[in-house]
């Protein structure tokens, strides 16, 4: 079988730590991470960008974000939509301030932006946990939409509040606007999430995410520990908000190009963020991969299929599909309460020993 570890003998820490342990198993990760940046782009059409990969790239860096701090750190919170804005406006201001800004960077210091703006809502977490926290987050999510729509420097004073993201080129290729090739878009945003997600899994490994995840399960054990709330809980919420707005300024400036605030950053996007990690798994990088694909790309599938293979009417369509994602996201949570990145493990573990008894 492919999936052995016979002769696969470790014999330092690094190579017993290796996320992928077994050399069949990483060969796989790097074909498949081949795959997708030699040979999906020259597949990708408009339709595959805008409507199912851009979205699920995007969605998944936003949810690798939450997952640091919900997941990993054990802080509830349902702000992620207004630190999507955050970041979402941050992109705006440095693309129509400094025209000459390269894109990467403009994306980055958005995150930094969003960063500074999350430590900032992330104070109460040293004194409240649990559900206050999430009803403190919460109120973060309407005051932030509420100060993007009242001050009008951060639209630049548009009559309709609306923000445009201006074209940006790398290389020579427009990435931003209406005559962005697909190919370049995507791989811009595979980039991102490939490089962002990585840092994310050795983050979660280290001195860092050890600290987060014994204030998850035990705070007060961790402070005996010598574990400083203070560091551990505002770490969380800077690094979680550095990913959620980098995916807030790829939202708006790669995916949409043009956003409203009350409608492209209302409570609904925090919603479905926190939907994805709870599905995918919490305290997992994959499980945020899985989330995004199951809130994202799932309903794409079913709706093509009622509409385009059975032919009913989109009516109908849109409400069975809300009807059986709901009922989908209720059988997980019931069936594997951990998420699908658990059902992965689990089928890896039986995978090892197949075809001898479990």
């Amino acid at each position: 079988m492919l999936y052995r570890e016979a002769g696969d003998f470790k014999s330092t820490y690094v190579a017993d730590m290796q996320t992928f342990p077994i050399r069949g198993e990483r060969l796989l990760f790097w074909v498949f991470v081949a795959g997708c940046f030699l040979i999906v782009p020259f597949l990708i059409n408009d339709y595959w960008e805008k409507s199912i990969i851009i979205p699920f790239l995007v969605w998944s860096m936003i949810a690798i974000g939450l997952n640091i701090l919900t997941g990993y750190c054990g802080q509830v919170s349902l702000g992620t939509g207004g630190f999507m804005a955050v970041g979402a406006f941050a992109c705006y201001k440095l693309t129509t301030a400094f025209p000459d800004l390269n894109i990467i960077a403009i994306i980055v210091m958005s995150g930094f932006v969003t960063a500074g703006v999350g430590m900032l809502f992330g104070l109460p977490s040293l004194r409240i946990k649990g559900f206050y926290l999430a009803v403190a987050t919460l109120a973060a999510q309407f005051f932030l939409v509420w100060f993007f729509n009242k001050f009008g420097w951060f639209y630049n004073y548009s009559a309709s509040g609306q923000i445009t993201a201006p074209e940006r080129f790398l290389f020579g290729v427009a990435v931003t606007g209406p005559n962005a090739p697909p190919w370049a878009t995507y791989l811009l945003c595979l980039s991102f999430v490939f490089v962002f997600a990585w840092v994310a899994r050795n983050l979660t490994r280290g001195r860092l995410g050890r600290s987060w995840m014994a204030m998850r399960d035990m705070d007060i054990a961790a402070q005996i520990m010598g574990i400083s709330p203070f560091s551990a809980k505002l770490s969380a919420f800077a690094i979680s908000s550095f990913y959620v707005g980098m995916g807030g300024a790829m939202f708006f400036a790669v995916y949409l190009g043009a956003a409203e605030v009350t409608e492209a950053f209302s409570i609904d996007k925090s919603f479905d963020a926190l939907f994805m990690i709870i599905i995918g798994g919490l305290g997992s990088i994959l499980g945020s991969f899985l989330g995004a694909a199951f809130i994202v790309v799932f309903p794409v599938l079913l709706k093509n299929i009622m509409v385009g293979w059975l032919g009913w009417s989109t009516d109908l369509a849109a409400h069975l599909e809300i009807m059986t994602v709901g009922g989908l996201i209720i059988f997980f949570l019931i069936v594997e309460p951990h998420g699908l990145a658990q059902l992965w493990r689990l089928t890896k573990e039986k995978l090892r020993l197949w075809p001898f008894p479990y």
